[in-house]
C-alpha cells in the first residue's frame, strides 16, 4: 500500500498559516502598524481603498532595512526580536513570531520599498503569493514603504467571506484605534478612499482618546494611577452616568499590547458594583506595565490574549485602583439610578426668604374644588371630587371593609372605568397593560409592543421613502467617532427618511436640524449613539439589509421604556396599534408582545 503522509507544498502550507493571522484586511493592517511601531517609526501613515481589499498601504519613517533584511522578512519564522525560547520571557516589543509579512505575502501582491538611514539607496521588493518577483535597488526616504495589494486574490473562498465595506473599515478603526491609543508620541494619518478619516499628532493619552473618540470624552473620563511594586497601573475609566448598553470603549492594554481578558474585566466590572444602572457596562482604558517574565504572551496567533503568573495579584490591585479613582471623584454607591431624573432638584439657595407653608396664597381657597391629583390619568380628562355625603369618607363606625394598602389598585394602578363601571385598561407596576377581552384578559409587555410598533412603522416609512419628521427649534450639533461616521455616512439618506435631518458640518460633526415626530429624547448624541450600536451588533450577529437593521436599532431605542408610567390614551393608543400590525405577537427579535390569560386559567388559579 502506497504512504499517504506527505509534506504540504511551501504554497499551500503558506496560505494554511495566513488563514490563522491574516483573517481579514483590520489583520494585516494591525501587524503593519506593529511592525512600524517596533521599528522606531514617530510618523506612520495609513492608506487604504476599498476597506483594505484593493489597497493596503502603510508608511512610516522608522529604522527602515538593507536588503537582505527586506528579502528574509518574508520568510516564516524569521524575526529579529527572539533567538531562543527564553526570549519570550523578556518580550518588549509587539511583534515577535515572524509570521506577519510571510502571512501577508502568501495571499496577497506586496511591494516593498525600505532603506536604512546609513544607506544611500534602498530596496525594492515584489512578492505575488510567497512567490518573489523581483528585487532592485531604489531610491525611497529613510524608513518603510509597503503596499499590500488584492487581499485574498489566490484564496477566492476567504474573499467572498468578508463582510460589507462599512463592517470591514469598523474592524479596521478599531485595530487603528488600539495602537494609536498606546503610541500616543506618534504622528497617526489614515486615508480611505482618499478621504483623511485621522490625523492625529503628538499629545498626552487623555488628548489621543479624545482626539479618536469625540470632545465629549474630555468631560467623561476619571484618572486611575496606581503604583505598586509589582506592577503598575494608569488610564481613564469613565463615568458611572455614561455608561453604555454594550460592551464598546473597554480597553487593556499590557506592556504597550492591547489584550482580552474576561478576568480583569470583571475585576473592573466589580469595582463599579452598585455604581451603573442595571444592564449597562462601563468605559475604561487601562494601561497595565508589569515585568516581561510574570506574562505570557505566546499564547494566541493574533496575541491579543495573555497568561499572568499572578492573575489574583492583578485582579486585587486592579480593582484597588478603579475604587481609589472613584473614590477621589467623590463617586460613591449612593447613586439611586432608579429615582426620576425629571425630579432631581437643586437645594434650595440658602439666601432666600423663608415663607410659611400654612399661609394659603388666596382666601377663597377650598380644597374641595381641587381636580383630582396629578399623575391619575390625563390631565385633560381630570373630574371634580364630589362632596356630596363627604361624611361617609371618614366613617369609623366599623361597617366598612378595610382595603389592605398592597392591593389597593386605585393607588397603584391607572384606570379607565367603562360605563357599566368595569375596568377596561390599566397598567401594572408601571411595564405591563392588562386589558379585558371577551374570554379573559390580555397582559402586553409596554416595551415590546411598542417596539413592534415602531418596527413596522419605520419599515414602512423606509420602503415607502415617507418622510417624517419635526423640525428642531434651534438645531444642534453632534460628534461621532470616525467608525461610526462611515456609518452615518451610509445610512444618511435612510436617517432621512426616518425624519433625523443630518447635515455634515466637520469631518466627525454633524448639524441635526430635525428628529423623528414624537421623539422625546432630550440627548440627542446619547440616542444616535445607541441607535448606532444596535446597528453595529446587528451587524455583527444577523445577516440583515441596511433598511432592516436600521428600523430594528431605531425600534429598540424608542421604545417607551419599562418603568414608564403611561396615561390611559397613551395605553389605548398601544393596544390599538399592536393589533394592527402584521405581526403582533412578537418583536423583531423573537420577545413575546404579549400573552392571554383566559378565563378558565384564572378560575384555575383559585382552586
Amino acid at each position: 500500500m502506497a504512504d499517504l503522509i506527505r509534506l504540504l507544498p511551501d504554497s499551500v502550507a503558506n496560505q494554511i498559516a495566513a488563514g490563522e493571522v491574516i483573517q481579514r484586511p483590520a489583520s494585516a493592517v494591525k501587524e503593519l502598524l506593529e511592525n512600524a511601531v517596533d521599528a522606531g517609526a514617530t510618523e506612520i501613515e495609513l492608506i487604504l481603498k476599498d476597506a483594505g481589499r484593493t489597497l493596503i498601504q502603510l508608511v512610516d519613517n522608522g529604522c527602515g532595512m538593507s536588503g537582505m533584511d527586506a528579502r528574509m522578512c518574508f520568510e516564516r519564522h524569521a524575526t529579529s526580536k527572539i533567538t531562543r525560547a527564553d526570549d519570550l520571557f523578556r518580550i518588549r516589543t509587539l511583534g515577535f513570531r515572524g509570521e506577519a509579512l510571510a502571512s501577508i505575502a502568501a495571499i496577497s501582491q506586496v511591494e516593498l520599498k525600505t532603506r536604512k538611514q546609513e544607506d544611500e539607496i534602498g530596496t525594492c521588493l515584489i512578492v505575488e503569493g510567497s512567490e518573489v518577483k523581483s528585487q532592485t535597488a531604489c531610491s525611497c526616504p529613510t524608513g518603510t514603504s509597503i503596499q499590500v495589494k488584492n487581499l485574498f486574490f489566490n484564496v477566492p473562498a476567504r474573499r467572498n467571506f468578508l463582510k460589507s465595506n462599512t463592517a470591514e473599515i469598523r474592524h479596521i478603526i478599531d485595530d487603528f484605534y488600539r495602537i494609536a491609543m498606546v503610541y500616543n508620541n506618534v504622528r497617526f494619518s489614515m486615508y480611505h478612499n482618499d478621504k483623511l478619516l485621522h490625523q492625529l499628532f503628538p499629545s498626552n493619552r487623555k488628548q489621543r482618546i479624545v482626539s479618536l473618540l469625540g470632545q465629549q470624552y474630555n468631560q467623561r473620563l476619571i484618572p486611575v494611577d496606581h503604583d505598586t511594586d509589582d506592577l503598575k497601573i494608569t488610564g481613564f475609566i469613565g463615568k458611572p452616568e455614561f455608561a453604555r448598553k454594550k460592551r464598546g470603549e473597554q480597553y487593556f492594554f499590557v506592556n504597550g499590547r492591547y489584550i482580552r481578558h474576561p478576568y480583569l474585566n470583571h475585576s473592573l466590572e466589580n469595582a463599579f458594583h452598585e455604581l451603573l444602572p442595571a444592564d449597562t457596562y462601563p468605559t475604561y482604558f487601562i494601561y497595565i506595565d508589569v515585568d516581561p517574565k510574570n506574562i505570557d504572551v505566546n499564547i494566541h496567533p493574533t496575541k491579543t490574549e495573555v497568561n499572568f503568573l499572578d492573575s489574583k495579584l492583578i485582579y486585587a490591585v486592579l480593582k484597588s485602583a478603579v475604587k481609589m479613582a472613584l473614590g477621589k471623584h467623590s463617586i460613591t454607591p449612593t447613586i439611586d439610578f432608579d429615582v426620576e431624573q425629571s425630579l432631581d432638584l437643586a437645594p434650595p439657595d440658602p439666601d432666600r426668604e423663608i415663607k410659611n407653608p400654612f399661609e394659603r396664597p388666596e382666601k377663597q381657597f377650598n380644597p374641595f374644588e381641587q381636580s383630582s391629583p396629578a399623575g391619575f390619568g390625563d390631565p385633560r380628562r381630570q373630574k371634580k371630587i364630589n362632596i356630596e355625603n363627604w361624611e361617609k369618607l371618614y366613617d369609623t363606625s366599623g361597617t366598612q371593609t378595610e382595603i389592605p394598602e398592597s392591593i389597593s389598585v386605585t393607588s397603584a394602578w391607572q384606570q379607565d372605568e367603562a360605563e357599566n363601571g368595569q375596568v377596561k385598561v390599566f397598567q401594572v407596576q408601571n411595564n405591563f397593560i392588562v386589558t379585558n377581552i371577551k374570554t379573559g384578559i390580555v397582559i402586553i409587555d409596554q416595551h415590546n409592543a411598542h417596539e413592534r410598533i415602531l418596527y413596522e412603522q419605520f419599515l414602512d416609512r423606509l420602503k415607502n421613502e415617507k418622510k417624517a419628521s419635526q423640525q428642531e427649534l434651534f438645531p444642534r450639533n453632534i460628534t461621532f467617532s470616525s467608525s461610526d461616521v462611515e456609518i452615518v455616512n451610509e445610512l444618511l439618506d435612510e436617517f432621512n427618511i426616518l425624519g433625523y435631518q443630518l447635515n455634515k458640518l466637520s469631518q466627525n460633526t454633524f448639524v441635526v436640524n430635525g428628529v423623528p415626530e414624537g421623539m422625546q429624547d432630550e440627548d440627542l448624541q446619547e440616542a444616535l449613539d445607541q441607535v448606532l450600536e444596535n446597528y453595529k451588533q446587528n451587524l455583527l450577529e444577523l445577516n440583515l439589509n441596511k433598511k432592516i437593521n436600521l428600523a430594528r436599532s431605531m425600534a429598540v431605542r424608542m421604545a417607551v421604556r419599562p418603568g414608564k408610567r403611561l396615561h390611559i390614551e397613551e395605553m389605548d393608543r398601544i393596544i390599538d396599534e399592536l393589533f394592527a400590525c402584521q405581526v403582533p405577537e412578537i418583536t423583531p427579535d423573537g420577545a413575546k408582545t404579549y400573552t392571554i390569560l383566559k378565563t378558565d386559567d384564572l378560575k384555575e388559579l383559585f382552586k
